[in-house]
């Protein structure tokens, strides 16, 4: 047998590299919405077992080592409370979550990529307050042209967000997968409906 093959099947089993653990904070809030505060099975029993965090709730399936047995954790606490950062970093997915994933010029979904607002052939920065999610065609469109020459239009006005309008976004746009047993966990700090 290969020893590569060994290792990567003892490393990323198949059936079990599919439990992640939502991460909250000592205050039973996600760590961050954006993306969501998750870690891989291994971590999250690395860190219970380390007395990090507290299992809240668990998978049905469990793991074994020589010596020991553990259900895999689906929900943990942290039992010291991380300070919340209130600067948002500048990345092209906090980008895309602060414009709501859609063009900031015609407001379609799908096919993003970013645009400067006053483009860097013309001295723009790239900064909050410059970039802007764009589809393709706009994108295009507007080229290296300014907003008036190429005759498009910002629906809102691009600036820097802070923590908390992030946070809100972030739970409008959840992951592609929810276990059932972070529901508890993930929304109990949003407004309610009257």
């Amino acid at each position: 047998m290969d020893g590569d093959f060994r290792t990567q099947f003892v490393r990323d089993p198949a059936s079990l590299k599919h439990y992640p653990a939502l991460v909250l904070n000592a205050d039973y809030r996600p760590l961050s919405y954006y993306p969501l505060s998750l870690w891989p099975w291994q971590e999250a029993i690395k860190a219970a077992f380390l007395d990090r965090v507290q299992i809240v709730a668990e998978y049905d399936h469990v793991v074994r080592s020589q010596r020991a047995e553990f259900r895999i954790p689906s929900v943990v606490v942290l039992k010291d409370y991380v300070k919340p950062q209130k600067r948002v970093a500048f990345t092209r997915f906090n980008l895309f979550l602060r414009d709501e994933f859609c063009c900031q010029y015609c407001g379609a979904r799908g096919d993003l990529t970013f645009d400067h607002v006053i483009p860097r052939a013309r001295g723009g920065v790239t900064s909050w307050e410059n970039v802007v999610a764009a589809c393709s065609p706009c994108n295009l469109r507007k080229g290296s042209k300014t907003l008036r020459q190429s005759g498009l239009h910002l629906n809102r006005t691009p600036r820097a967000p802070n923590a908390e309008e992030m946070q809100a976004h972030g739970r409008r746009f959840p992951p592609n997968y929810l276990h059932d047993s972070w529901m508890d966990y993930l929304y109990w700090d949003a407004e309610l409906d009257a």
